[in-house]
């Protein structure tokens, strides 16, 4: 049986997610399947260390004009870029399945809170009415589509007797079903790169005008195929629960996929993992490397199991969801995390031994991210302890 050590998984890790060596934008993205944009300032920090030259107008000519990349709501209910090309496979692999259950909750809280008998049968009508304006009035932003359907009335509270709970509209989680549908997508924004105020389009309309043709739909259990070999190629060798967390689906349909790809049992390190048939052969060591990565970025949250990576940092650098702060890395480990000092810069708060080169690596890195925000302050949405200056 194949072994792989924690060095040779680190050093995978440097060179399938560039983070070792840079990448033009949509090769990134592809070789990831896709970056983490819940967050909507992590998909820019995490091409800004993955891309030489990095801009912002970069990702956003990539997204509103050659509209070659696209943010889809898929796996795990993250919100994701994508590639175009790649839409349609990560739609049928995970969007529909987010679709349906977005839709069964809806239907419940609709009929719960008074606001129809029939939720199915609201859900439709408001699904019509939204389409409909869409197509004659074109991308348009949540709040003007609330103004001007009266299919989209109604409001629900998600949190009954509770200070954080309250009348709340309907509307913004119709949107979020027809976006998970693959029926609507995010287009221009109206708020800066650190902010998410998207006006919505039809994506067929929208995405006939990329670079590339709108995309059919793909068959799901194909579909699968081709991401688990894609993800394994990228991520792996990892665990099956690796995969079954990642995709956000059941350990059956992880297994009957991992089998549809000819997946092999490996050894990591004294844990039962598994790997493509075809890269079994020993990764060479990487070059020295160092990176800053934003909050929620897809490499810190690639695994369900990452003690081989987090260098005994987990309660560190995530919070107590599992959701991902801004970190620090060398060489394929985490070493500390990252925010703003009361200047704006990067202040660096590394909390592991580390040679002196990688420091001063690492500081000047810190200095070219400072003048690349050219005084932008970066929010994560799910602070770390080491993000809002715990230990350290």
């Amino acid at each position: 049986m194949r072994t792989f050590t924690v060095a040779e998984r680190r050093a995978r890790l440097g060179r399938r997610h560039h983070l070792a060596y840079p990448a033009a934008l949509s090769e990134v993205t592809d070789a990831v399947l896709g970056l983490h944009a819940t967050d909507p300032a992590t998909p820019y920090l995490s091409l800004w260390s993955r891309v030489a030259d990095f801009t912002v107008t970069d990702l956003d000519e990539a997204l509103y004009a050659r509209r070659e990349v696209v943010k889809q709501l898929a796996m795990r209910r993250t919100l994701w870029l994508v590639t175009a090309d790649r839409w349609p496979v990560v739609q049928a692999v995970a969007g529909t399945r987010v679709a349906e259950a977005e839709s069964r909750r809806l239907i419940a809280d609709v009929q719960k809170a008074g606001v129809a008998a029939d939720g199915a049968e609201w859900l439709a009508a408001a699904r019509t009415a939204v389409l409909a304006y869409l197509d004659a009035h074109g991308p348009t932003g949540a709040a003007d589509l609330r103004a001007a359907l009266p299919e989209l009335a109604g409001n629900w509270d998600p949190a009954p007797g509770k200070r954080w709970g309250g009348p709340t509209p309907l509307s913004p989680r119709v949107l979020t079903v027809l976006g998970a549908r693959g029926e609507i997508v995010r287009g221009p924004n109206r708020g800066g790169w650190t902010v998410s105020r998207p006006l919505w389009a039809p994506t067929a309309a929208w995405l006939s005008g990329s670079a590339t043709a709108a995309p059919e739909a793909a068959d799901p259990d194909a579909a699968g195929t081709e991401l688990v070999r894609t993800w394994l190629r990228a991520f792996g060798p990892a665990t099956v629960e690796d995969v079954k967390w990642w995709f956000g689906n059941t350990l059956t349909w992880a297994r009957r996929t991992l089998a549809d790809v000819g997946a092999v049992q490996v050894d990591l390190h004294g844990t039962p993992g598994v790997a493509l048939p075809d890269d079994l052969e020993p990764e060479p060591d990487a070059e020295p490397w160092c990176a800053l990565l934003p909050g929620l970025d897809v490499t810190t949250m690639g695994w369900v199991d990452r003690d081989w990576y987090l260098d005994g940092l987990r309660d560190q650098v995530f919070d107590r969801n599992g959701n991902a702060g801004p970190t620090v890395w060398a060489d394929g480990r985490v070493v500390g995390g990252w925010r703003h000092d009361d200047g704006g810069r990067v202040d660096l708060q590394i909390v592991s031994d580390l040679s002196r080169d990688a420091r001063k690596t690492l500081q000047r890195k810190a200095d070219e991210l400072t003048e690349w925000l050219d005084g932008t302050r970066v929010k994560p949405r799910f602070p770390s302890p080491l993000s809002k200056g715990g230990p350290g």
